[in-house]
């Protein structure tokens, strides 16, 4: 007798397409329990937390709409030709799914991806009416919407008039590793030339000012330095005024084998401490100051993994050490390893009170970084 092959109902599909989306990585990796961390609901969905001014938290329903794709990216284990299961859900199924969740208050906005279903203004047509259905139905909360690379700029346009924030992944730095992970996408007109528009749209005194633009490497599938993805990473910043750039460490054994990722000679784990690195030095460049050809790459082009990037420079600019923390400004302070803003903070408050620091005792119990600081600061 055949075998009778039944169609996954909804929380079937979405069971799929919300582990499917784990592949995107964002924000995956810590060396602790940090809040902008992904993590699994009892459900098993997968919920991202989103940090907003003063410290706030919402969640976010993570799902693709679909995992069906025509697309060959090389990393990725939902590409074309890969033996799985392939859903999708329609709009009107993924706007029912997330109202059920935000009924309910386990989440608080929709942060929607998928697979190339055949071409990608067809896709974003999925994602688009997904949000105006959330819209039109009076939901005025967080929307990030993905950006398929190929959209048309009227695609990419209505997608950014209906969201919070929109990403569109520039994947490499450059076009050469690119071509090394994709046959079928143009590094030039599906990547850059969309996020050059977006950035024109989203800019500041502009119609979608509010909007805010993200991407995301994926890193260390191809051959690239660390110190290429910096040097992108601080144009996006300084040229594209970007809100945020992810990394995401490749996940070895996904892929094809032909990938340079699959030859690498970083375990898995050093693997994961490179995009940690790397959102360190994402970090001094948005909140400390540094510039890009500040922060300091091994002769291979590339961040330490034994030593963090801030350290890095300091024990690379001897001359800048020790720093008086009586008198030292904001900027010299925070060049300090082992100090950031909040003890910053602390220290010129209690500067401006009249208070004189004579040890790191004064600052509170003594831990692992107030004694890296010791070394570099002097009373």
């Amino acid at each position: 007798m055949p075998a009778i092959h039944k169609k996954p109902d909804v929380k079937e599909r979405l069971t799929i397409l919300s582990r499917d989306s784990q592949y995107d990585l964002a924000c995956a990796c810590s060396s602790k329990d940090q809040s902008e961390h992904r993590h699994r609901s009892k459900d098993d969905r997968w919920i991202y937390p989103v940090i907003l001014p003063g410290n706030r938290k919402m969640f976010l329903l993570r799902t693709l709409i679909s995992n069906v794709c025509s697309n060959d990216c090389k990393y990725c284990p939902l590409r074309s030709g890969q033996d799985l299961t392939r859903c999708s859900l329609s709009p009107e199924e993924a706007a029912r799914v997330f109202f059920d969740y935000y009924g309910r208050h386990k989440i608080s906005g929709l942060f929607l991806s998928s697979g190339v279903i055949g071409n990608p203004d067809r896709t974003m047509e999925r994602l688009i009416t997904t949000a105006a259905i959330l819209r039109r139905q009076n939901f005025s909360g967080y929307i990030h919407l993905k950006i398929i690379p190929g959209a048309s700029d009227s695609a990419i346009e209505e997608a950014v008039s209906l969201s919070s924030a929109v990403s569109l992944n520039i994947e490499t730095p450059g076009k050469n590793h690119f071509e090394r992970l994709s046959s079928n996408k143009d590094y030039i007109n599906d990547i850059i030339r969309p996020i050059k528009l977006i950035s024109g749209l989203t800019a500041k005194g502009g119609r979608f000012a509010k909007v805010k633009q993200t991407t995301q490497f994926v890193v260390g599938a191809s051959d690239e330095t660390d110190r290429e993805i910096v040097k992108y990473t601080w144009g996006l910043y300084r040229r594209l005024k970007f809100h945020r750039v992810y990394f995401s460490a490749y996940q070895r054994g996904l892929g094809e084998s032909d990938l340079p990722g699959e030859k690498s000679a970083l375990t898995n784990n050093e693997l994961l401490t490179r995009e940690h690195r790397l959102y360190q030095t994402d970090f001094l460049m948005r909140k400390y100051g540094f510039s890009d050809d500040e922060i300091p790459f091994s002769s291979d082009g590339n961040l330490s993994l034994e030593t963090d990037p801030k350290e890095a420079w300091a024990k690379s600019n001897p001359g800048f050490f020790p720093v008086n923390i009586n008198r030292a400004d904001k900027f010299e302070l925070l060049r300090v390893p082992g100090l950031g803003h909040v003890t910053v903070d602390q220290i010129l408050e209690l500067r401006k009170s009249g208070g004189r620091i004579r040890s790191m005792d004064s600052l509170g119990k003594l831990n692992k970084r107030f004694i890296k600081a010791s070394e570099y600061v002097r009373f």
